[in-house]
């Protein structure tokens, strides 16, 4: 049903008789107003508590993933560390046998210098005892080598 006047008659005819258009053009716009925040209020209350309860749980979520972050981190870096450790020990029985080798080496050389002591002196006693030997045969050659008588 159309009417002729547009709105605003239309607003005019549902006035009450003595009132003119400004006033009840504020008295229709509050109402207009009241029924339609009346019909979508609701509405949009509830979507403003859903959007509330998905930030809440989008809150929750992104605490959980931080938290899953942060131990995924600490096993790396426990898995880090294990390899960091059984380097060391791989080093570590390196520098084990090193020092074993380096222990055995000289007990060999302390053993070879005592053998060289001992035969350096076994050599000089020999060389001693043919020098004395050598004396006596001289000695025993000049006892033995006739002498010349003296006139007097």
């Amino acid at each position: 049903m159309e009417h002729p006047e547009g709105k605003e008659g239309f607003l005019l005819e549902a006035a009450a008789p003595g009132q003119t258009g400004p006033a009840l053009d504020k008295k229709a716009v509050e109402q207009l107003t009241e029924g339609l925040i009346s019909h979508y209020l609701p509405d949009l209350q509830r979507s403003k508590l859903a959007l509330q309860e998905l930030t809440q749980n989008q809150v929750v979520l992104l605490d959980t993933l931080e938290q899953e972050i942060s131990k995924f981190r600490e096993c790396n870096s426990i898995l880090d560390i294990n390899a960091l450790f059984s380097e060391a020990k791989h080093y570590h029985s390196k520098l084990v046998n090193i020092r074993k080798e380096m222990m055995m080496l000289h007990e060999k050389t302390s053993k070879l210098k005592k053998r060289a002591l001992k035969l350096q002196q076994k050599k000089q006693k020999e060389e001693l005892e043919r020098e004395q030997q050598r004396e006596k045969e001289l000695e025993r050659e000049k006892q033995l080598t006739a002498k010349p008588a003296r006139r007097t």
